[in-house]
């Protein structure tokens, strides 16, 4: 479905322009708001006031992390979309952040001293793990179906979720901290959390929006794309390594946030049309978007306090997925 080059061109200056005011409310409101000229002053360093410090230390950092865990996502869950030809697939979905989560958990209980950079493979293993038991469970015995798929995927996903409070519960000490960051939250990130991100979501972006036109043809079908000559199982491999690291990542840093590589990608079709070379990047751009608003009012549902941002996504996400199981998996 090819779209205006002016819908394109609305759809990207619209992201821009939505991003950019997201940004600035992240970086103004908090306990106290600070104002514009604070906000230049803290990102430029020409300051050294304390609202210029908690600009440059604390909120500037945050929502960075939220841009790229959402760019992320988002790009995940349109490859995962492409590949299997479902509407209903999804990091969250496919069990790929609840197999992250759980061997994220297991690290922390058995090695408590292990940096973020050293967590974030037991992240990927746990995700490809993850991801690979809702694959087997939803080809066997007929084939995938969209409902079939989701049914596999909440399965696996309450499961892995049970083992994780199953840790949780019986190393209550050591799993203190674990508690906000399992709901899926961004606050406390750091600039080390940001270098780690840019690394890891850096390269998967990168990788995915170099192989952006096979997507294309993979989207269109198996039997589809061995006619036009794709490398199928190559292309599988591929993407599988790509929402390995986009997902793998997002949640070693900020846990199990759902729902936003479900969203986003439909809502890209919808306005850029079908070709990968514009949805993916196009998706990454919405997918920031919304972890950076869903940040935003994520620090209004118990202000002062702070909330996990996986409340204000699920809270969006989860009527979406109903409207599209009541649908039967159709893409909008």
């Amino acid at each position: 479905m090819k779209k205006s080059n002016r819908m394109i061109v609305v759809t990207i200056v619209s992201g821009l322009v939505l991003l950019l005011v997201s940004l600035f409310f992240s970086l103004s409101i908090g306990i106290y708001t600070v104002p514009l000229s604070e906000i230049l002053a803290g990102v430029t360093g020409t300051s050294s006031t304390e609202a210029s410090e908690v600009i440059r230390t604390l909120r500037l950092p945050r929502a960075l992390v939220a841009v790229l865990i959402g760019a992320g996502l988002a790009v995940a869950g349109a490859i995962m979309q492409a590949m299997t030809n479902n509407p209903l697939a999804s990091p969250q979905i496919f069990g790929v952040n609840a197999g992250g989560s759980l061997l994220v958990v297991v690290a922390v209980v058995l090695f408590p001293d292990f940096s973020p950079g050293t967590i974030v493979y037991f992240a990927f293993l746990g995700a490809a793990l993850g991801g690979g038991l809702v694959f087997f469970a939803a080809s066997s015995g007929g084939g995938m179906t969209p409902v079939k798929l989701a049914l596999a995927g909440i399965t696996i996903h309450m499961f892995l979720t049970s083992l994780i409070q199953s840790v949780v519960i019986f190393n209550e000490t050591s799993t203190e901290d674990v508690l906000f960051w399992l709901a899926g939250g961004v606050d406390g990130t750091n600039w080390g959390d940001v270098q780690l991100l840019l690394l890891w979501i850096g390269t998967g972006l990168v990788v995915a929006f170099l192989f952006s036109p096979s997507f294309t043809i993979m989207s269109l079908g198996e039997e589809v794309a061995r006619g036009l000559g794709e490398r199928v199982a190559l292309m599988r491999i591929v993407a599988s390594i790509i929402v390995v690291l986009l997902a793998g990542a997002a949640v070693a840093i900020a846990g199990p946030i759902g729902f936003v590589g479900l969203i986003i990608p439909h809502i890209v079709r919808k306005l850029v049309g079908t070709d990968y070379k514009l949805v993916l990047p196009v998706c990454a751009l919405f997918g920031a978007v919304l972890l950076s608003v869903a940040d935003v009012l994520s620090r209004f549902i118990a202000f002062p306090a702070e909330s996990p941002v996986g409340i204000v996504t699920a809270l969006i996400g989860a009527p979406f997925f109903l409207y599209l199981a009541q649908k039967g998996g159709r893409a909008l």
